[in-house]
């Protein structure tokens, strides 16, 4: 989830970007190139390159493990008239060492020399981070000789403060990078495509825990269940065989008549409201059979409409079945 700090970006932030209040005095008198500088931070395993991509990607400089003190010399750097970056994003976080905690002191620096930023702070919790680092086989910085657990621990306190200053916080607990890719964009980046929604349909099983960050959230778990029958239970959704299970007597299509007027509804509202994305996520026990059969029906029926910009996402399709 995404929180902003309204006292900050309300005053500074305009059409996606916080504009230069005042170039340090020993900048060129003319206006500096630097319109947006953007410091991320947070937790070491939370997302931090994805995001470095994201911002990448829509064109900005970025630079990556950067201690504090680099972040003031680079800004200062940029501020220069000859300067051509527009645009930065810089990560600084526990890589740094004892560097690191000289973050919030810069952050002032900056703000007493006109140099105008948005702080970017990534989380999760600690289950995700610990999952993350065993499947990277990474040591933790704040831990390169103990446990990943001691060093989040140790993290938690040094971020704390530097949290507490975060223009935008974004929790990635059950993120993949696309989805925090387009939370980034909701929050930080100009949307290329304004006025289109983006469209996540996701398919989950309630069993392996709820659908983060859905903003619809549908229960399918009355329909007819596949995995009793043992022919049908080795597949999924994406099997014809399993959705006309689903439909027998009737049933799946029975509730796409109640399904479909609904988001013909919704959506358009959405639009007119200026959301740019929304997630709408099918549930069932397991997350394989009932949800992915209309997770892929409704993508397949709002891409072909052609008003949105659909993805579809299997949080658990593959998980083993018992």
């Amino acid at each position: 989830m995404s929180a902003s700090r309204p006292n900050r970006l309300g005053d500074r932030l305009r059409r996606g970007g916080r504009r230069l209040a005042a170039a340090p005095e020993h900048a060129d008198s003319r206006s500096p190139a630097l319109n947006d500088l953007v410091v991320i931070t947070g937790f070491s395993g939370a997302g931090k390159s994805t995001a470095m991509a994201a911002f990448e990607d829509e064109g900005y400089f970025c630079v990556d493990n950067l201690p504090p003190e680099m972040i003031r010399s680079l800004a200062e750097l940029f501020m220069h008239e000859g300067s051509k970056v527009e645009r930065a994003a810089v990560v600084s976080d526990a890589r740094g060492g004892s560097y690191f905690a000289g973050l919030v002191a810069v952050l002032g620096e900056l703000e007493r020399a006109g140099v105008a930023y948005r702080l970017l702070f990534l989380e999760a919790d600690e289950q995700t981070l610990l999952t993350r680092y065993q499947e990277t086989r990474r040591r933790h910085p704040l831990a390169p000789g103990g446990s990943v657990a001691d060093g989040i621990a140790r993290e938690r306190e040094l971020l704390e403060p530097v949290k507490e200053r975060a223009d935008v916080v974004i929790e990635t607990t059950g993120l993949n990078a696309g989805m925090l890719r387009r939370k980034l964009a909701d929050a930080l980046l100009p949307t290329r495509t304004p006025g289109r929604l983006a469209v996540t349909v996701q398919s989950f099983g309630f069993k392996h825990g709820p659908a983060r960050d859905a903003d619809l959230m549908f229960d399918v778990r009355f329909l007819p269940n596949p995995h009793y029958e043992a022919d049908l239970r080795p597949l999924t959704g994406r099997d014809p065989d399993v959705a006309a299970y689903v439909n027998r007597d009737g049933a799946l299509d029975a509730f796409y008549e109640h399904l479909f007027p609904l988001l013909d509804y919704l959506l358009p509202q959405y639009v007119a409201e200026g959301k740019s994305h929304l997630t709408v996520a099918i549930g069932c026990t397991g997350g394989r059979h009932r949800s992915v059969a209309i997770a892929e029906q409704l993508a397949r029926r709002y891409r072909e409409e052609g008003d949105y910009l659909v993805e579809l996402t299997h949080r658990d399709v593959e998980r083993p079945t018992r």
